[in-house]
């Protein structure tokens, strides 16, 4: 039996190969007569291991297929004979069957999970610290700019759920306005701030009955950026942002954390990319930013806007239902970023069950990934971020005077080391909610950050990186939004966020109120059990069969720009949204 050994090498468990190789090798005695079939495996090194393994193999006839760096570890094949004396030297920490690496890890074994909210909530993240001191996340508002929300068991209490304006291409539609089409947003929401309506007094021996989010008495406001393929510009995104910064105290509203689950691949520095620096922006009002680091793999870098250093960037990591740390694993697809700029802290992302939109996208696609009818099983940073809002929630609801760099001080500092986890993918470690419960309030000196300012003068077009919508195959690209209006970078960092671009519904010279924008939607108030209906949600009303050209085609929609009927089904990380692994 092939085990590993009590080392405290710096190395990542990051790939499926690790995720999934619950086997051992069985390795004959090298003999004349021993298997010599090649077999390939992933052999993980100690820190300040020379070449002692890669010699090993090649004096054995084998060959070394590919180094994984980040986990100080290198792919080989060799004989099977010799795979247990190589596991025998002693700079060598394991050697672990190599498997096909799989970023879509589907779990489809029906009823079997270990990350359920109840098993984070109590468990691994310790929320029923701040619960049993009776805070809950009341009085604080998240805003959500996703896909939308429904009103679905779970998200249902009396003011659980405010809608801000419908930015989405589906926001003509009456039959699909604010709801969530994709699934995601729901997902995230109730991560965040679910709450089934049996949170009245919770005591650490009391039974908790029903589901609920990490601050079950915050309240969601959802800004749907995106349709039911994912589809949304960036220009869309910044909007809803704008909106958010503007809004952040009307109608009796605390918006005091923005959770962000799109990012593009763009290379732009932070200091000019508008998505970047309008992030920013909501920081500096006084908005906790939390922001998915990505879901491109270990070695790559974060996703544009967590590369602002600002924010929040959060890693994912699989906890597996568990309080102690020594049985985490980190997730092969969590982006971890570079030495310069990596994740700030790591959440609970791997298998995470939670409310489920019925007839959404992602149902349809991934029947496999629900659970016990009204739940859904999700993995990405998307899904960590959520956890890092929720727990961002129920500091501010505590301590209502935090500004955001003393509540990311707070979780930073209080964060528990994984130790074999390499620093970029690390970051301050799992955020620990019992320490951060009683941890004391920094002082504001102390915990002001004093990077760079970003300015918001660079490229729309080079914040988009490779994520582009498009429509009949026109793409959009360029310096333009949506409308087709010119981005004069200079003008809006200057003048957007002095509290009128938002004025009677104006966005960079467009407007966004009206019937097509349906700015009169927004009330202050949330919505009703009663606006929900079953005709809305049927199965027609996803299909393409339900957009007709005239729906398209007025006059704020730019018809030189863009013409047409139907906008392409690009998936959500090719449009920059993180957390589309169902399972």
């Amino acid at each position: 039996m092939i085990t590993t050994k009590p080392t405290r090498a710096r190395w990542v468990i990051a790939f499926a190969a690790l995720l999934t190789a619950t086997t051992a090798l069985a390795a004959a005695p090298a003999s004349a007569s021993a298997d010599d079939t090649a077999v390939s495996v992933i052999v993980r090194e100690t820190a300040d291991a020379a070449n002692e393994a890669e010699d090993y193999v090649a004096a054995h006839g084998g060959s070394i297929d590919n180094r994984l760096s980040i986990i100080e570890s290198f792919e080989a094949s060799l004989p099977a004979f010799a795979v247990a004396e190589l596991e025998a030297l002693p700079t060598v920490v394991a050697v672990t069957p190599n498997a096909p690496v799989q970023l879509l890890d589907w779990d489809t074994t029906p009823g079997q999970t270990r990350n359920t909210m109840d098993r984070i909530t109590n468990d691994v993240l310790d929320a029923d610290r701040f619960w049993n001191e009776g805070v809950h996340g009341q009085g604080i508002d998240i805003a959500l700019i996703d896909s939308g929300v429904v009103p679905v068991e779970g998200l249902t209490i009396a003011g659980k759920v405010v809608n801000g304006p419908d930015l989405s291409f589906e926001s003509q539609a009456d039959n699909l306005r604010y709801l969530d089409t994709y699934g995601h947003g729901t997902h995230l929401a109730g991560i965040r701030a679910g709450n089934d309506g049996n949170l009245s007094s919770i005591t650490t021996n009391s039974v908790k009955k029903g589901f609920l989010g990490v601050a079950p008495k915050a309240r969601i406001v959802s800004i749907k950026v995106a349709d039911a393929n994912g589809n949304t510009d960036i220009s869309q995104v910044i909007a809803a942002i704008d909106w958010v910064v503007q809004h952040r105290n009307d109608s009796g509203l605390n918006i005091r954390v923005l959770n962000l689950s799109f990012g593009t691949d763009s290379t732009q520095d932070y200091r000019l990319d508008p998505l970047a620096y309008a992030a920013e922006v909501a920081w500096k009002h006084g908005i906790v930013v939390v922001v998915a680091a990505g879901n491109d793999g270990n070695d790559s870098g974060l996703r544009n806007p967590a590369t602002n250093p600002f924010v929040i960037a959060v890693g994912a990591i699989d906890a597996n239902g568990t309080g102690r740390t020594r049985d985490d694993w980190l997730p092969g697809f969590s982006s971890c970023g570079t030495a310069e700029r990596h994740v700030d802290v790591l959440a609970p992302g791997k298998s995470i069950v939670s409310l489920r939109a019925p007839g959404s996208s992602a149902d349809i696609d991934f029947p496999m990934a629900e659970f016990e009818d009204r739940f859904f099983k999700g993995s990405g940073t998307s899904q960590a971020a959520a956890m890092v809002s929720g727990s961002a929630a129920l500091l501010l609801s505590q301590r209502p005077n935090l500004t955001p760099d003393q509540v990311k001080k707070i979780l930073v500092d209080s964060s528990e080391t994984v130790w074999w986890i390499a620093n970029e993918c690390h970051g301050a470690g799992l955020i620990n909610l019992a320490s951060a419960e009683s941890a004391p309030t920094p002082p504001t000196p102390i915990a002001a950050q004093t990077h760079d300012a970003a300015t918001g003068l660079g490229s729309l077009e080079a914040a988009r990186g490779s994520m582009h919508v498009a429509m009949d195959d026109v793409t959009l690209t360029g310096e333009q939004d949506i409308f087709g209006q010119y981005w004069d970078g200079a003008s809006w960092s200057g003048a957007s966020w002095s509290g009128a671009s938002w004025s009677g519904g104006e966005w960079n010279s467009s407007i966004w109120t009206g019937a097509s924008w349906s700015g009169a939607s927004w009330s202050g108030a949330s919505w009703s059990g009663a606006s929900w209906s079953g005709a809305s949600w049927s199965g027609a009303s996803w299909s393409g069969a339900s957009w007709s050209t005239n729906i398209w085609n007025g006059a704020s929609w730019s018809g030189a720009s863009w013409s047409g009927a139907s906008w392409s089904g690009a998936s959500w990380s090719s449009n920059g949204w993180l957390g589309a692994t169902w399972e």
